[in-house]
C-alpha cells in the first residue's frame, strides 16, 4: 500500500522544492537557491506558513518590490549558468502583475525562474475578493492570465493534488537547456490551504542534470562541409555557450582552427579581453574589429545565439555574397533563424564534435592576421575613449575608471540604456559569467535587483552594478534588501539628468531634443535629485564625487566597506563612442514638415537599400 502523508498544497510544494537537487563539479547541492516572498491576504496564510515549516531548508528571501524580486531571482540563475534557480512568490493583483515585466525578461532571454502568485478562490465562494480581475464574459479569468504569454509553462492550481504534476512540468522546463524559461504556477489562495494525502514517494529526493544533446547526422554533415569551405570564417558567440558551460571548448576549437570569435552582450566573457582570436563585441554596439570581419565573412558559426537585431545589425551587418549561417543552438527554432543551416545540439558537445570532424583544417593565415590587425587598432580605439579626462566625462570614461580601479575580476552588472552598449564594445571581460548584461528584453530597472541575484550566486565576488539616474529613478529599493542581508555591492550611478540614450537616438532619428532629458521635459521646477543622500537612507554607504580622478579614489575606498556602497558621478548625456558599431533599424517618419526628419528618412531609405532580408 502506498504510504501517505497529509499536507496542505502549499506544504507541498515547498516540501517537495526543498528535495530537488543538482550535482555541480561533483556536488550535490539543492537546485533552488531559495524563494523570494512579498505576502499578502493572496499567499501569506497557505504559501508563508509553508514557507516558514521549511525555512532552515530552502531560505526565504523578502524584498521590496515584486519585480525587483523576481529580477534578483532571474540573475541568481543567470549567475549560476542556468544550473540553478530561485522561485518568487506573491500575493493575488498588483502583487502579481508587478512580475509579469520579470517573466517578460525571463522568457526572452531563456532563464529558468519559478513564480507562485496567489490567485483567486477556486470556489469562487466569496467573489469578487480584494484585488479580483473581473471578467464578466469569462469566469476563469484572473489578472494571472496576464502571464500566460510570457511563460513556457503556465498552470492554474484549482485543486490540492494538480501540484504533483505541474511540478514535474515545471521541473522539465526549467532544466531543459531548448525549453527553459519562465514558469508561472497560479495559486487559488483557498487551494494553498486545502490538505491532501500526498505519496510520500513525491518527496523523494531528485538531482536533476541538463542534459546534452548532439547533432543530427545530415545537420551535422552539412555545417562541417560549410565550415571545410570557408575562407574567411568567424564565430559569434552568445549566452548558450556560457550556459553550456563551453568556454574552454570555445577556446580550443577558435585556437585549434583559427577563427575569430566576437561575442553578443549574452555571451560576452565567453573568451577573455585579451584573448588575441577574441574581436570583442559584435553589432550595433560592436567593436570595429568585429564588425569588418562580419562583413567579410563567408561562413558564420552563431554558437548559443538568438541572432538579435543588435547582433545582426538588423541583419544589415553580413555582406559577402552567399554568405552561410550555421545556427549551433539547442533550440531549433533559434538554429534556424534566417534560412541558417541548423545544428540543433548543445553548445559544448556540438562544438567538441565539430572539432573532431575538421582535424587538421584551419582558416587561411591571412584571414586570422587580418583579424589580428583589426584587433590592435580597435584597442587603441577603446583606449582613447576611455582614457581619463578632467571635464565632464562620458559613460566611456566612467567605464575606464571602473576598470582601472577594480579590474577584470569582478563581476559587472547592467542592462539598460546607453550603458549596455558602452559596456559591451569597451568592458575588458574576464572569466567567464564576469560580465553580467540583461539586453535581452533591456529593462530598465533590473541593475540593482540583479547585482543582489548575482551576489547570492556568488558571493565571495566583487559584484560591481553600473546604471543610469533614469535606471535608478525605476527602481532602487533592493539597495535596503542587500543591506538587510548582508550582500554588499557596488553601485555606480552615472547623472545624466534624464533618459541620454533615448535622447541621442531621438537626435540621430531628425528629432527634437524633447521629453528626455530632464531640461527638455515639461516642468516647472528642475529636478535636483541627491542619489547619494537617498542612498543612504537606505543604510548604504554613499559618495558623491566630482571628477574621475575622485571616482577611481572612491572605487578603491568602497573595497574596504562592509556594506553596499552607491557611488554617485554626473555625466555628459550627449557624448557615446562613435568608434565601431553599425546601423539599426528604427523606423524614421515618412512624413515630416521637419526638415531633420526628412533628412533622416532619406539616410534610413538608402540603409534600407542596403540591407538583404532572409
Amino acid at each position: 500500500m502506498t504510504k501517505t502523508i497529509r499536507l496542505t498544497m502549499a506544504q507541498a510544494l515547498t516540501r517537495y522544492l526543498a528535495r530537488q537537487m543538482t550535482e555541480i563539479d561533483g556536488a550535490k547541492m539543492p537546485i533552488f537557491g531559495g524563494v523570494w516572498a512579498i505576502f499578502g491576504h493572496g499567499n501569506v496564510a497557505g504559501v508563508g506558513e509553508a514557507l516558514y515549516q521549511v525555512r532552515d531548508e530552502l531560505p526565504t528571501y523578502r524584498a521590496h518590490n515584486e519585480q525587483g524580486m523576481a529580477h534578483a531571482a532571474i540573475a541568481f540563475a543567470k549567475a549560476s549558468f542556468r544550473r540553478r534557480f530561485m522561485a518568487a512568490t506573491s500575493s493575488i493583483g498588483p502583487g502579481a502583475t508587478n512580475m509579469v515585466t520579470a517573466a517578460a525578461l525571463a522568457h526572452v532571454n531563456r532563464i529558468p525562474l519559478l513564480l507562485l502568485p496567489g490567485d483567486v478562490f477556486a470556489n469562487r465562494a466569496p467573489d469578487p475578493v480584494l484585488q479580483q480581475v473581473e471578467d464578466w464574459a469569462d469566469g476563469t479569468v484572473s489578472a494571472n492570465d496576464c502571464f500566460r504569454p510570457v511563460s513556457r509553462y503556465f498552470d492554474r492550481i484549482t485543486r490540492p493534488e494538480q501540484i504533483m504534476s505541474a511540478l514535474n512540468r515545471a521541473m522539465q522546463v526549467l532544466t531543459d537547456p531548448a525549453e527553459c524559461g519562465p514558469v508561472t504556477l497560479s495559486l487559488c489562495q483557498d487551494v494553498q490551504a486545502e490538505a491532501f494525502d500526498y505519496p510520500e514517494s513525491f518527496f523523494e529526493e531528485r538531482i536533476w542534470i541538463p542534459r546534452r544533446p548532439r547533432p543530427d547526422e545530415r545537420e551535422f554533415a552539412a555545417a562541417v562541409a560549410a565550415l571545410k569551405g570557408a575562407k574567411k570564417p568567424v564565430i559569434i558567440a552568445g549566452g548558450g555557450v556560457l550556459y553550456s558551460e563551453a568556454a574552454g571548448t570555445l577556446k580550443a576549437f577558435a585556437e585549434k582552427h583559427g577563427i575569430p570569435v566576437m561575442e553578443t552582450n549574452a555571451g560576452k566573457s565567453s573568451l577573455p579581453h585579451e584573448h588575441p582570436l577574441n574581436m570583442g563585441s559584435v553589432g550595433v554596439t560592436g567593436s570595429s574589429a568585429s564588425n569588418l570581419l562580419a562583413e567579410q565573412a563567408d561562413v558564420v558559426l552563431a554558437v548559443g545565439s538568438r541572432l538579435q537585431d543588435f547582433t545582426t545589425g538588423s541583419w544589415a551587418l553580413f555582406k559577402a555574397d552567399g554568405v552561410k549561417i550555421v545556427g549551433l543552438n539547442t533550440q531549433p527554432f533559434d538554429a534556424g533563424k534566417h534560412r541558417a543551416l541548423p545544428l540543433v545540439a548543445d553548445a559544448r558537445a556540438g562544438l567538441e564534435a565539430l572539432g573532431a570532424s575538421l582535424g587538421g583544417w584551419k582558416s587561411p593565415d591571412a584571414w586570422v592576421a587580418t583579424a589580428k590587425a583589426a584587433k590592435a587598432d580597435w584597442l587603441q580605439a577603446a583606449k582613447a575613449v576611455t582614457d581619463p579626462t578632467n571635464a565632464l566625462p562620458s559613460d566611456a570614461q566612467v567605464i575606464g575608471a571602473v576598470h582601472r580601479a577594480r579590474g577584470s575580476r569582478a563581476t559587472l552588472v547592467c542592462a539598460s540604456g546607453g550603458l549596455p552598449g558602452e559596456l559591451h564594445k569597451l568592458w575588458p571581460a574576464g572569466a567567464p559569467g564576469s560580465y553580467h548584461m540583461e539586453y535581452g528584453f533591456s529593462t530598465m530597472g533590473y541593475e540593482i535587483a540583479g547585482g543582489l541575484g548575482v551576489k547570492l550566486a556568488k558571493p565571495d565576488h566583487d559584484v560591481i552594478v553600473m546604471l543610469g539616474d533614469g535606471s535608478y529613478m525605476m527602481m532602487n529599493s533592493e539597495i535596503a534588501t542587500s543591506v538587510m542581508i548582508g550582500r554588499k555591492l557596488t553601485i555606480v550611478v552615472l547623472d545624466n539628468r534624464g533618459f541620454g540614450c533615448i535622447n541621442r537616438l531621438q537626435m540621430a532619428t531628425g528629432g527634437a531634443n524633447f521629453n528626455n532629458l530632464l531640461k527638455d521635459a515639461k516642468h516647472e521646477v528642475l529636478p535636483q535629485i541627491d542619489f547619494a543622500a537617498h542612498a543612504a537612507s537606505m543604510g548604504a554607504v554613499a559618495r558623491k564625487v566630482a571628477s574621475i580622478a575622485e571616482l577611481e579614489r572612491a572605487l578603491k575606498e568602497a573595497e574596504a566597506d562592509t556594506k553596499t556602497s552607491v557611488i554617485v558621478i554626473d555625466t555628459d548625456p550627449l557624448i557615446s563612442t562613435e568608434a565601431g558599431g553599425h546601423w539599426w533599424d528604427v523606423a524614421v517618419p515618412e512624413v515630416s514638415v521637419r526638415p531633420s526628419v526628412n533628412k533622416a528618412r532619406k539616410d534610413y531609405e538608402e540603409a534600407l537599400r542596403q540591407r538583404v532580408v532572409n
